[in-house]
């Protein structure tokens, strides 16, 4: 029988205990997201399914090991994260640029307080999902598939402007809800291309 999961040390004891419903809960709370953070790392749907499922299943494993006092959710997103560059350099020959791009997110996760730079990453994917509908879609349309403002105002059947002024606005939600590190995250998760915007 299903608990109530919501409190964080009632799910981390439900886990720590094999309770299947806490599992099902941690799933079904955590999965979209940390699958949208997945993918804005490797840029690939059945990776980032991949990578998010083994995480899962490493909660499982090791969940004798989960403690009361430390953050559920910072460490789902660390750990996805960490197997993200784990599979990046079990690649072949990593391009100079690529190389970049590893170390700044090494860089963005491995300051001081790592914690609280993991804190941010989960407020930037909740704030994404608290976005309003269109400008929601219309931003996962721009920065996750990778489709440009033609193409997102050709599919939805609205003007460019539109696109570009949902697109702006969304940007100017993140940048309120992050504060003053927004453009650092920003630019690690989304990439350069994102620079003329923030």
């Amino acid at each position: 029988m299903r608990g109530n999961f919501e409190s964080q040390s009632v799910l981390i004891e439900g886990l720590k205990q094999g309770n299947e419903g806490a599992y099902e809960y941690l799933v079904e709370h955590y999965h979209n997201r940390l699958c949208v953070y997945a993918h804005s790392l490797i840029r690939d749907d059945l990776m980032a399914e991949d990578i998010v499922q083994s995480v899962f299943v490493q909660v499982w494993e090791k969940r004798h090991k989960l403690k009361h006092d430390f953050s559920l959710e910072n460490y789902l997103y660390k750990s996805v994260h960490n197997k993200f560059i784990d599979q990046y350099r079990k690649g072949k020959a990593v391009m100079a640029l690529e190389k970049k791009y590893i170390e700044a997110l090494e860089l963005a996760v491995e300051e001081k307080d790592e914690l609280q730079e993991q804190k941010i990453l989960g407020i930037l994917f909740n704030a994404i999902y608290e976005l309003p509908p269109k400008c929601q879609q219309i931003f996962l349309m721009s920065k996750k598939e990778g489709l440009t403002n033609i193409e997102i105002s050709e599919y939805l059947n609205v003007s460019k402007k539109t696109v570009e002024g949902q697109i702006t606005k969304a940007f100017g939600i993140l940048r309120e809800k992050l504060g003053k590190k927004y453009e650092v995250i920003m630019m690690v998760v989304f990439g350069s291309e994102t620079e003329r915007l923030i």
